[in-house]
Formats: C-alpha cells, sequence, structure tokens
C-alpha cells in the first residue's frame, strides 16, 4: 500500500477569540433548601409586608417601654382619659397611665406566650408524633387513641381547670394552652413520618445500619420540616388569640400581668364613653395576628414546592 502523509496546517482551524469561549456557559447558582424557600418567600408581597410588621412590633415592645419617659404602671389621675397627644400618642386610660407603653408592654407578654407555648408545642408534637409513625402497629394505635381522647373533652374545660388550680400566672396560661395545642402538631409529624419512612431514602439508611433514632432525626424530621415550620407559625396566632379572649372574659391571666387581653379587660368600663383606648389595643393585636396567618400562609407556599 502507498504510505500517504496527512497534513494538517494552520489553514484548517481559526483560532476563537477570547470573548466568544463562555457564550454558551450558563452558570446555574447553586441553592439549599432554605435559600430556595427564602427566594418562593420574598416574592409573596403579603408574607413578606406580614413579616416586616412582626419585625418591627418585635423591636417596640423591647425598646418602647425602655426609653419611654413613662412607666406601664406610672399613674397620673390629672391627666385621666386624656385624647391622642404628642406627649402621650395613644393617650391615657381611666387611671392617667400612658396607654402607647401599656400596649407595647403588654405585647411582650402576649408575644412571649404565643412564641413560647408554640415552641413548647413543637417539641412534645415532634417526640409524639415522631414515634407514633416511625414505630406504627399497636403503638401507634395506642397513642393516637390517647389523642383521641383528649381531643374528646372541650379545650375551655382543661383551661378553666388549669387556671382554677395553679392560678392565674403566666406559666399556668402557657400550660393550659399547651395541654391540647400540640395535638395537632404531633397528628401532623405523625403523617409526614409514616409517608417518608417508605421511602427508599429511609429504607437504605436502614440497610446500611444506621440506627432507628438517626434515621428518625435525620432522615424523617429534616424532611418533614416544611410542614413542621408552617404548623409551628399557625400556632402562634392561635396562642396569643386564646390568651387575649380569656383575659378579656376574665378567666385569664390575673388583670396585675399587662397583657393584650387584660388591657381590653381594662377598657370595659369606658368603652362606650372613650372607644378609642380600646382601638389601640385590637389594632396592634388583630395586625399582628394576620401578620401571623400572611407569614405562615406564605411559608406554606414557600416550601410547598420542595417536598
Amino acid at each position: 500500500m502507498e504510505n500517504r502523509e496527512i497534513v494538517y496546517t494552520d489553514d484548517l482551524f481559526e483560532k476563537l477569540d477570547d470573548s466568544e469561549k463562555n457564550s454558551e456557559f450558563i452558570a446555574i447558582e447553586s441553592k439549599t433548601f432554605f435559600k430556595d424557600a427564602w427566594d418562593r418567600f420574598k416574592k409573596n408581597k403579603i408574607a413578606l409586608a406580614g413579616l416586616i410588621f412582626l419585625i418591627i412590633m418585635v423591636v417596640l415592645v423591647i425598646f418602647v417601654p425602655m426609653l419611654s419617659p413613662y412607666s406601664y404602671e406610672e399613674q397620673n389621675m390629672s391627666l385621666r382619659n386624656a385624647m391622642p397627644s404628642l406627649a402621650h400618642p395613644f393617650g391615657t386610660d381611666q387611671l392617667g397611665r400612658d396607654i402607647l407603653v401599656r400596649v407595647m408592654y403588654g405585647g411582650r407578654i402576649s408575644l412571649a406566650i404565643g412564641f413560647a407555648t408554640a415552641l413548647i408545642n413543637l417539641v412534645i408534637g415532634i417526640v409524639y408524633g415522631g414515634v407514633a409513625g416511625y414505630v406504627g402497629g399497636k403503638v401507634d394505635m395506642v397513642m393516637m387513641g390517647i389523642i383521641d381522647i383528649i381531643y374528646a373533652v372541650p379545650t375551655l374545660l382543661y383551661v378553666v381547670l388549669i387556671l382554677m388550680i395553679f392560678g392565674n400566672s403566666i406559666p399556668s396560661m402557657m400550660l393550659a394552652i399547651c395541654l391540647t395545642s400540640w395535638i395537632q402538631m404531633a397528628r401532623q409529624v405523625r403523617t409526614q413520618v409514616m409517608s417518608l419512612k417508605e421511602m427508599e431514602f429511609s429504607l437504605a439508611a436502614k440497610v446500611l445500619g444506621a440506627s432507628n433514632l438517626r434515621i428518625l432525626i435525620k432522615h424523617l424530621i429534616i424532611n418533614a420540616l416544611g410542614p413542621i415550620i408552617v404548623c409551628l407559625t399557625m400556632m402562634v396566632p392561635s396562642a396569643i388569640f386564646t390568651e387575649s379572649f380569656l383575659s378579656f372574659v376574665g378567666i385569664g391571666l390575673d388583670l396585675s400581668i399587662p397583657s393584650w387581653g387584660t388591657l381590653a379587660n381594662d377598657c370595659r368600663n369606658v368603652i362606650f364613653t372613650y372607644p378609642i383606648q380600646i382601638v389601640w389595643i385590637v389594632v396592634i393585636m388583630c395586625l399582628t395576628i394576620l401578620s401571623l396567618n400572611f407569614v405562615g400562609d406564605g411559608l406554606g407556599e414557600a416550601l410547598e414546592n420542595k417536598r
């Protein structure tokens, strides 16, 4: 055969300009679970506005009572039932106390009760619902039967009995609210764990020798965080409303404790003569609860697509 030598010359190829080398390159930003959820959450303008309002409220309830020249219990009988002014933006109550300071101080109590009870319900619900959903069988049947028995008794009856036995204090109010409100969290966790434990990643972890506790915490609970966070967010306004309602009707906190409910109770005597005093309390409380609901809905939409 005849040997032929193939010669490549520079004329066959054209050198690519440096500015065109990456023209087809598309960079995709790597996002974590919470980063992607936050990007989705920011697109919901109502939920974002609710979050901003909550942040502002937390700042106000912390710093307004600290920086104000008036104390929440300081009385000035010469300024009884004063209308709003520069010195007293919300006016004064029937004992001459500054309503703005009292409302913000009461917000500390109401928000603290709401967030604290929600966290307690979170811990109880994750433990109880996680065990029931992961173990299953007779254990699950017995644990869910106990929940059904507790849920069958009206919640108001539990609350009244707890407050009668332990007194009208903040710890007893938190205990009364937590006594039944953790059931919703437990059922949510149980449902998520039961569906996730049959998936491939859970079975693979079990085959590789992971302990049941590790599988439950590191694989099942972590992957169920979306619905759990949404449920947790919805518990806060529920606890605030429960405390405020019970305190308003006179069976909640002691009247010496300035929560939003007890402050509204103080205004019952002047509700027809000076209705603006209770309007401030109701408006701020409703806006706070509404903002929490907006945030909860926003989190639900943001985390829904990541399940």
